[in-house]
């Protein structure tokens, strides 16, 4: 056993205070986003040492980690779960797993507050706004442009799509989550999940940060204005760690007005710790769309006038993830993993439109929409918890008997699934796999053809594609992401830190290998954004 923790007999396990910092940055970097920092659960189960849960007929069942035992979490870490947790075996040590078995078993420390002055004391103009190029200084294809997170390295590549070639490598915060462009498509939002915030201009010769802020200490999600006359003028991002959202400057990330997301979730009990999961911008109305996580609250927030903010509350469920518009953008839909739902909101009329219930732990990224030979426009997620596709209806006024109903479930090649996509002119839809705990199934897509879905679909093993030979960690294929033309899908081929990765480019068409992408700085790419794509909000 490693050195450090208790016996099992001790009330409180405890850890050498190293062993107890080395744990806890683990469970940040690895954990923290599905179990939560106060570790209540959401995506992830409630991983609190104790817990009393009160059932219907009024007896009280204890769990929580220290009634699963050591041995129990040892095995969870090293070989994961069919509910689509990763197995940690091939990234982290023997000692290391036995010590954040023992650390999720100790009593959560709360973290530090993060407010205002924090934040203004972290913000950084690099380059004023009057300093910057008054117009594009590279020949770059801007519009197919790829920003791709580099997770372990704590670093953003911007690619040349056109070249496929890494135009420049900018360092953030770690494991940046999402890239969010602006309205224009010159500017570049990268969030880290330790908070940190850069903005990378593209009119530079080579990409680069013109500005910075620490907006929390665990974040996810970030965006800007997009409605007609307010374009670009502001940006939020939405922190795990402290609850909350900030509103800034979208030229400057100047923090201008801060907002606590702590409150009561819709079964109408307190929660510390409503964590900002997905935001999106509507097109249509000067309005944000704010997810918030534990309480099943979803905020359509009004920024035409901060000093006096309209937000509109609606109940849907919990836990809220991810989500994107439908091919209106009229609807958002959001998964609410932990309920086995995906909540539609009628952004236009602001109010909720259905809730539909789907197979376990949908999780769909921003989703895919397509229009089905038979259920016309439909919108599909793939599952953590199941090894399905759901096709979700979203044609109220056409489709009226289809509208918000699991209209087909498309077979996948295994759960564990975190991303769907497809494109306006592509007759593909791709499914990855790589939470899932066999090699081969975590290496492999699924793409089925949308113009005939009983036609069994083809499963692509990306990661032989990428002929990178043997790595210590499980090589996943995850987030398709299209070209800016829709001819080309890529994908990341994801292994450990100290691993070489790769990004594999498919011809749409004819599904094969068009080339693959390698660079010894291209460490752990997981996400990739393009550039139009992302700009327009195109899935």
């Amino acid at each position: 056993m490693a050195s450090g923790y208790a016996m099992a007999a001790d009330p409180e396990p405890t850890l050498s205070p190293e062993a107890k910092e080395a744990s806890k940055k683990i469970y940040f970097e690895r954990c923290a986003g599905c179990h939560g920092v106060l570790r209540k659960g959401a995506t992830g189960k409630n991983l609190e040492p104790v817990t009393m849960t009160k059932k219907p007929d009024g007896t009280v069942v204890e769990g929580g980690t220290r009634k699963l035992g050591q041995s129990r979490l040892e095995k969870i870490l090293t070989y994961g779960t069919e509910g689509g947790m990763v197995n940690f075996d091939d990234i982290l040590t023997k000692e290391e797993i036995a010590n954040v078995a023992t650390y999720i078993q100790m009593t959560p420390d709360v973290p530090p507050e993060w407010g205002m002055k924090d934040m203004r004391a972290s913000w950084k103009v690099v380059i004023p706004t009057k300093e910057r190029p008054k117009k594009q200084m590279s020949k770059v294809n801007l519009k197919n442009v790829f920003s791709v997170t580099l997770r372990d390295a704590g670093e953003v590549a911007l690619i040349d799509g056109d070249k496929k070639t890494i135009w420049g490598i900018v360092k953030t915060g770690y494991a940046v989550h999402i890239s969010r462009l602006s309205a224009s498509g010159r500017y570049v939002y990268v969030i880290g999940r330790d908070g940190k915030l850069d903005l990378i201009d593209m009119w530079f010769e080579k990409p680069t940060v013109v500005a910075t802020i620490k907006t929390g200490l665990d974040a996810r999600s970030v965006e800007t204005s997009k409605y007609k006359g307010y374009e670009d003028k502001y940006a939020v991002a939405g922190s795990y760690w402290p609850p909350q959202y900030v509103i800034m400057d979208g030229y400057t990330l100047e923090p201008l007005k801060l907002v606590s997301t702590r409150g009561v979730t819709v079964d109408g009990e307190y929660h510390p710790e409503p964590r900002v999961a997905s935001i999106v911008a509507s097109p249509f109305k000067p309005e944000w769309v704010i997810n918030l996580k534990e309480t099943g609250l979803i905020q359509l927030v009004d920024y035409s006038d901060l000093k006096n903010l309209k937000t509109v509350t609606i109940e849907s469920s919990k836990f809220l993830h991810d989500g994107g518009w439908d091919s209106t953008k009229r609807y958002f839909l959001v998964a609410a993993n932990a309920s086995n739902q995906v909540a539609v909101v009628d952004t236009k009329e602001g109010k909720l439109a259905a809730i539909v219930d789907t197979k376990p732990k949908p999780h769909p990224g921003r989703g895919a929409n397509f229009v089905h030979p038979k259920f016309g426009p439909v919108w599909a997620t793939s599952h953590l918890g199941a090894d399905v596709i759901s096709l979700i209806g979203t044609d109220p006024k056409g489709h009226k008997q289809y509208a918000w109903k699991v209209v087909q479930e498309l077979k996948n090649h295994g759960g564990g699934s975190l991303f769907v996509k497809t494109h306006p002119k592509s007759k593909n839809l791709w499914a990855d796999a790589p939470l899932n705990p066999e090699p081969e199934v975590a290496e492999s897509v699924t793409v089925y053809d949308i113009r005939n879905l009983d036609k069994p679909p083809e499963i692509i093993n990306i990661a032989k594609m990428a002929n990178l030979g043997k790595t210590k960690a499980v090589q996943r294929a995850v987030h398709a992401e299209y070209n800016a033309e829709g001819t080309e899908v890529w994908f990341s081929v994801w292994a450990g830190k100290t691993d070489p990765s790769a990004i594999v480019v498919i011809d749409d068409k004819t599904r094969k290998l068009k080339t693959v992408i390698k660079d010894p700085k291209m460490i752990t790419p997981t996400g990739k954004f393009n550039v139009y794509n992302t700009q327009h909000d195109i899935y």
